[in-house]
């Protein structure tokens, strides 16, 4: 393993030790519950020394208490017991001073409603009543109460602090520093392998590892043509990262570079520039749309990758029916309710399915629009729409769409476009203001900067342990990796979401394996099925070889992904997206009154011919 790289001039170096929040099991880190308690007794013992000199001041503190026992006993006791409370409370989760004090306040204000208005008057033989008359009485009790509270919270935590980070600097003077594991993505892949890494944090020698994403959240990209459709909000099929990987360092930014030599990223944040040095690196930064040359597709489509293009889809998308609903019949009009989509796999199958079900589902807010108005078009290279299911589901949802209205062009491709027309091959020109282009993709552009062994597509080319060929302390997964299936004559695993999950996994058990000095384990993944939504309660699914379609498969469908979803808030918030699908119309708020495809530029007016 190459040494660690010195920091650069302009910085300081930078000191490596385990936080808290990458050790093993956070919850080990803080004190355990009697450790809590009996700290928080002793500090509340502390912090009860000068509010019992205020007392014995007041004359409250001599003679007896309730019953026979004295009254500085029964002080003792009560400050004892506030102060376990408070190191339950403070001591298990620190925090900052004014939260703490916060808390020990409301620690007195609960020990005084059971003390002095409870337990006192059944020790003194009296019956409770909790009225303003016994709260006047215990008054001088209550400032007492919240006094005692408020100052051992505070005590208790700046002690805690103060442990913390002598703990911190002796971990620092005796342990060697922890290998680095530095994971560049937050999609399916990296994310999964954040959460393995987190399964192995108890073991002896555990990287300290961190996971870098351009944004913060993971996202669900199966349920991504619902969203923009409006079938589901956007935000509920994305999970925070720091929530899906909690015990994982996390920082949100754009990796620009990779020095493999010096085991260093460049990292912008948006605020500066960092160098992250690393000892294992993990890349998983997916993919992005391919365009593959062809003028004018890039600056006039509309792409479906991320939250962001699904929402300025749906805007543009209402955004037409309004403008069509107020024009005169005519060319611009039919131009503007013509959608095409290019690209027959997956995803352009159910996003055409899906701009399908968003027009017509809200066709009676617009009146002027006749529901034999909107035209739908599908362009697809191959003979046949999706090539990833089996002959027969793939004609049934060919069969499914077309006889809802939605027009095919197979065996052709997209020549160009412009901000007004699609070009394909056979000629044909078609007019429209909304074109979707879902017909390639490649590794990200980070890849294809870095050194290694590198598959036709761009993508980084792996060994079967998921390592990058020619490139030491390199690993790839996911989307942006060529990884060769023993089982397919050494073909790349497909790019979808069971595969990259696994990958994750796989690629922290072996990071972990190496830095113990164990042998990898090939990575070995058949596919357990393919679904697509086909739009209007409909769904074609092959499940170990079992073929479904129709409700069935819109059934399992949903099903098996809201299963998947990330997070019990998540699904919860989805399925109740969907309910409210089924009982209301979509909502047509648009919430960006300018959406525009491709680069920013201005909406085009009529097309002059």
């Amino acid at each position: 393993m190459a040494s660690t790289p010195p920091p650069p001039a302009d910085r300081p170096p930078q000191r490596h030790r385990l936080e808290p929040a990458a050790l093993p099991g956070a919850a080990s880190v803080h004190p355990h519950l009697a450790r809590s308690a009996l700290e928080g007794a002793a500090v509340g013992l502390a912090g009860g020394v000068p509010v019992g000199f205020l007392l014995t001041y007041q004359g409250m503190l001599s003679g007896p208490g309730a019953g026979a026992v004295p009254a500085w006993l029964l002080y003792l006791g009560y400050i004892l017991t506030a102060g376990a409370v408070i190191g339950l409370v403070v001591g298990r989760r620190p925090r900052g001073l004014a939260a703490a004090a916060a808390g020990g306040v409301l620690v007195g204000l609960l020990g005084w409603l059971v003390w002095s208005l409870t337990v006192e008057p059944v020790l003194a033989g009296q019956v409770p009543t909790w009225s303003i008359d016994a709260a006047a009485r215990t008054y001088r009790e209550l400032v007492a109460d919240l006094l005692h509270g408020g100052l051992t919270a505070v005590l208790l935590s700046g002690l805690l602090a103060v442990r913390a980070d002598w703990s911190r600097s002796v971990w620092d003077d005796v342990t060697p520093r922890p290998p680095r594991v530095l994971i560049v993505g937050g999609g399916f892949a990296g994310v999964g392998a954040a959460q393995r890494f987190e399964r192995h944090a108890s073991r002896p020698g555990s990287p300290d590892v961190t996971l870098i994403s351009e944004s913060n959240f993971l996202l669900f990209t199966p349920m991504l043509a619902e969203a923009a459709s409006g079938a589901l909000e956007p935000a509920h099929i994305s999970a925070p990262v720091r929530a899906a990987a909690g015990h994982t360092r996390f920082r949100q930014g754009t990796v620009t570079e990779v020095d493999t030599d010096a085991r260093t990223v460049r990292l912008l944040t948006g605020i500066d520039e960092q160098i992250v040095g690393y000892d294992q690196l993990v890349l998983a930064v997916g993919s992005v749309p391919r365009f593959l040359g062809l003028p004018g597709v890039e600056d006039n489509a509309f792409t479906l990758k991320s939250l962001g293009d699904a929402t300025r889809l749906r805007n543009h998308v209402l955004t037409t029916l309004e403008r069509a609903d107020r024009m005169a019949p005519g060319e611009e009009r039919s131009w503007l309710l013509t959608f095409v989509v290019a690209g027959g796999g997956f995803a352009g199958t159910e996003i055409v399915a899906e701009l399908f079900d968003l027009v017509h589902g809200v066709s009676h807010f617009y009146p002027g629009i006749a529901a034999t108005e909107p035209r739908f078009v599908l362009v697809h290279s191959g003979a046949r729409i999706l090539p990833e299911l089996s002959a027969e589901l793939g004609d049934y949802a060919l069969s499914r769409l077309t006889a809802r209205g939605i027009e095919f062009r197979l065996g052709v491709r997209v020549a160009g476009a412009d901000a007004g027309e699609v070009s394909l091959t056979s000629g044909e020109q078609i007019q429209t203001r909304t074109f979707v282009w879902t017909a390639g993709n490649r590794p990200s552009p980070l890849v294809e900067r870095i050194g290694g062994e590198h598959a036709r597509g761009g993508a980084l080319t792996t060994d079967g342990t998921l390592r990058a060929v020619g490139l030491d302390g390199v690993w790839a997964v996911g989307d942006c990796a060529h990884i060769p299936d023993p089982d397919n004559d050494g073909a790349a695993y497909p790019p979808t979401a069971q595969h990259a999950l696994r990958q994750g996994k796989v690629v922290a058990d072996n990071v972990t394996a190496v830095l113990a000095g164990r042998t990898p384990t090939p990575f070995r993944f058949s596919t357990i099925g393919v679904l697509v939504a086909l739009g209007h309660h409909s769904a074609a699914a092959e499940i170990r070889g079992r073929r479904f379609s129709g409700l069935t498969a819109w059934v399992l469908w949903r099903g098996i992904y809201l299963a998947k979803l990330p997070g019990a808030e998540k699904r919860v918030r989805v399925l109740l997206d969907w309910l409210l699908d089924l009982a209301f119309p979509r909502d047509i708020v648009i919430t960006d009154p300018t959406p525009t495809a491709g680069a920013p530029r201005p909406e085009p007016g009529p097309r002059a011919r």
